[in-house]
């Protein structure tokens, strides 16, 4: 069911590639009808190493700053922070692609007819198949990523006994420094540069061919009919000796045959892909097209619910492909880069995308696959307290609008509509109490509750008070442009309106975490509670908006891709169709005013307004703005086009999906809060809310003929239902089922 298809080649085009990974590798399978090519990654494939960026200068002039900013000389705090509150040097490291494999079949597949690639999302197998015309011969490739075994696993077959030959070259531009090879094996090896890591990517070649051996930096074999190629790599950031590691891994996987290894893989994936299912309705003939020919005719009049479903569960895939057990967080490209110099180099953008890759991870049924940017939050935290001491003689835990491998806090670029903006580390520690929410996990919450503590910690130091609140400052709207009384832009400015939503969730996630983990700091705890309550609220301007910035100004760019100051809306619950029903309509003169002036026009921001959408329980306005996203932002391998290719947008959209179905908060669970015409009838099992509840819900001609409930403990739902709410008790483990006739 969960299948992309297609039988044209990719002609070497990244954007048509299909991807395959484990987390720690991935792969983009290129899937040409007379070769193939497999575009390589790892995750602490990273230039440079670890540094101090933190500028020694901050300190001496953010009082400076403060005051220009306050007296309205915008254009010269803007100036000086250009000099004393950028990082020295301005930019942090950037991750890279590792390499390419090149697969020649050496003059026997000359010209393929009958070509299919297709991408299982239930198996995680990619698989090409072409015939050469001229003899008949059908030639097959499988491919996986195993985890158990940390290697690409690609299985090369041919239909007639003897006819397959395969040459296989691995490369790396020019940023290698050594190629090695034995009889069964190639090696590629050196430095990932600015004097950081060392790397060694390792291929092995297994054939019943007549031979198989290694010349110059290619492995041949001749004569098989089946070829198994195993491919792994590591770097200095894990192993000190990133050789053995990869001779070692690929001895380990090489004692298994392809079947072995195939159905290990399945054993340790699918537990996690099948844990959720979407079905829409939808004409199965389409079922005939291509992939890309449904994405191509999709639109209001050429409805595809069934490539909605798919996408909604590619979504998923991409998820636990790029970020699950002990990896790296999946970062702007997941793990599918395929530059040395990559877009934005391919980091972690934390005043948005890097938070919005992990949406879906609670409420999919994927939350383990969060762990890896937990993981890397506290990777940050004892660099973010030293920033905070160097840069701006506070204590506690900031981060700026981007980190790296090494956790990297000090600001990045200079850019000033982002780069001066300290809310990183405060935002992402809000995961930890959404985590928190969906599992229940007490120690979880324990172990990463110094980050939450250290976060709040930074603002006791940091905020000042005017007219009577505390503000953050300097400030900026991520990453947008005001327009002053005098006409001119800035972009500087103190209490902008998400910084004062993003403290409002955090101050008020540490007093919800502190009595969880035994917390008894009192006079931390009450200064938290007097903080939070003289942090500004959230206002309403002149054109009956949410206001961005402490003045009602203009802005220069009116449909801008951020919505910072709708961070309320989503991802925070702050501001509900139920509970601040003047707010929500100003949120939704927000929406309209940006889309109406150009909005959305990147993917990931196209996801977000479908977040914020269904949070406004609009779902026919989701639904015109999902297709938008797969006519304008999708590329023909479905993956999210900013341009160029971010994925956080397809794990936007996936999450906006889930957002449709079902909302899940501290105050109550919303059943179908947004479900547009186009989906009358459907199912989703799996869906999760808070307090380890699973929800399997069934509807018909647009309303709910059943709800299924099951808990991973002892506890209390409201659910909600067209505005009439029901209070359960759930005993662990036992399903409740209601209709609709419950409410």
């Amino acid at each position: 069911m969960y299948q992309l298809t297609y039988t044209t080649s990719s002609n070497y085009n990244w954007n048509k590639a299909l991807p395959i990974g484990n987390g720690r590798l991935g792969a983009m399978i290129y899937g040409n009808n007379t070769s193939e090519h497999f575009q390589i990654n790892e995750d602490s494939v990273w230039f440079g190493g670890p540094r101090n960026r933190n500028n020694k200068d901050a300190l001496d002039h953010l009082e400076e700053v403060r005051s220009l900013i306050l007296s309205g000389n915008i254009r010269k705090a803007e100036e000086l922070c250009k000099y004393a509150l950028t990082g020295t040097p301005q930019s942090e490291h950037t991750y890279q692609t590792l390499g390419d494999v090149y697969f020649d079949f050496c003059g026997r597949l000359t010209k393929g007819i009958n070509f299919r690639r297709t991408l299982d999302l239930e198996t995680a197998v990619h698989t090409s198949v072409t015939t050469e015309e001229s003899t008949g011969i059908t030639y097959r490739c499988d491919s996986f990523v195993s985890k158990n075994y940390n290697c690409i696993v690609a299985k090369f077959t041919a239909s007639a006994a003897g006819s397959l030959d395969l040459a296989a070259s691995l490369q790396r531009g020019n940023f290698y420094e050594a190629t090695e090879h034995t009889s069964d094996s190639l090696y590629i090896s050196g430095n990932l540069g600015g004097g950081g890591s060392d790397f060694c990517c390792g291929m092995r070649m297994l054939s019943d061919g007549t031979f198989v051996k290694g010349i110059g930096e290619h492995l041949l074999t001749e004569n098989a009919t089946e070829v198994i190629v195993l491919i792994t790599a590591s770097t200095t950031f894990r192993s000190a000796l990133p050789r053995k590691t990869v001779e070692d891994t690929l001895t380990k996987a090489a004692t298994l045959s392809y079947e072995d290894l195939y159905q290990d893989h399945l054993a340790e994936y699918q537990p996690y892909f099948k844990r959720m299912t979407l079905t829409l309705p939808y004409d199965k003939e389409l079922d005939k097209l291509t992939t890309e020919e449904r994405l191509h005719r999709i639109c209001a009049e050429h409805p595809d619910n069934g490539l909605l479903a798919t996408y909604f569960a590619y979504g998923r895939y991409l998820l636990i492909c790029s970020s699950r057990g002990d990896c790296l967080p999946a970062n702007l490209q997941g793990i599918w880069c395929n530059s040395i110099d990559a877009p934005w180099g391919s980091k972690y953008t934390i005043n948005i995308n890097t938070e919005m890759n992990y949406w879906p991870a609670n409420m999919c049924n994927l939350t383990e696959c969060q762990m890896p940017l937990f993981s890397h939050i506290m990777r940050m935290l004892p660099n973010g307290l030293r920033t905070a001491k160097e840069m701006y003689g506070c204590n506690g835990f900031v981060a700026h609008h981007n980190t790296d491998l090494w956790g990297d806090t000090a600001p990045q670029d200079i850019y000033i509509p982002a780069t001066f903006w300290v809310m990183g580390a405060a935002w992402l520690c809000t995961h930890i109490w959404q985590h928190y929410l969906y599992t229940r996990d007490i120690a979880f919450l324990r172990e990463h509750y110094p980050a939450l503590k250290e976060a709040v910690r930074f603002f006791f130091d940091f905020l000042i008070e005017v007219d009577g609140s505390y503000v953050t400052c300097p400030s900026v709207s991520p990453e947008n442009t005001y327009i002053m009384e005098n006409g001119t832009g800035g972009c500087l400015t103190y209490g902008s309106t998400m910084d004062n939503e993003i403290l409002h969730e955090l101050f008020g996630n540490l007093l919800s975490a502190a009595p969880i983990v035994g917390d008894t700091d009192t006079a931390f705890l009450e200064k938290a509670k007097k903080y939070k309550a003289k942090i500004p609220g959230i206002r309403i301007g002149k054109h009956g908006q949410i206001m961005e910035w402490q003045k009602d100004y203009d802005e220069a760019e009116p449909g801008h891709r951020h919505i910072s100051h709708l961070w309320a809306l989503h991802p925070a619950f702050q501001i509900t169709p139920d509970a601040t029903p003047e707010l929500c309509e100003a949120a939704k003169v927000t929406l309209e005013r940006r889309l109406a002036s150009g909005g959305g026009h990147t993917g990931w921001s196209r996801a977000w307004i479908i977040n914020m959408y269904a949070r406004l329980w609009n779902g026919e306005e989701c639904y015109q703005n999902l297709l938008a996203l797969m006519q304008k932002s999708t590329l023909e391998n479905l993956l999210d086009n900013h341009p160029p290719f971010q994925i956080d947008g397809n794990f936007g959209a996936t999450a906006g999906i889930a957002e449709m179905l079902l909302q899940s908060n501290e105050a109550r669970t919303v059943l179908l809060p947004a479900l547009p015409k186009a989906w009358k009838e459907g199912s989703v099992y799996g869906l999760c809310g808070i307090n380890t509840v699973t929800y399997d819900i069934l509807w018909n001609h647009g309303e709910l003929t059943q709800v299924t409930l099951t808990s991973k403990q002892d506890t209390t739902v409201t659910l909600v239902y067209r505005g009439v709410s029901r209070t359960l008790e759930l005993k662990k483990d036992t399903k409740i089922s209601l209709d609709k006739n419950a409410f």
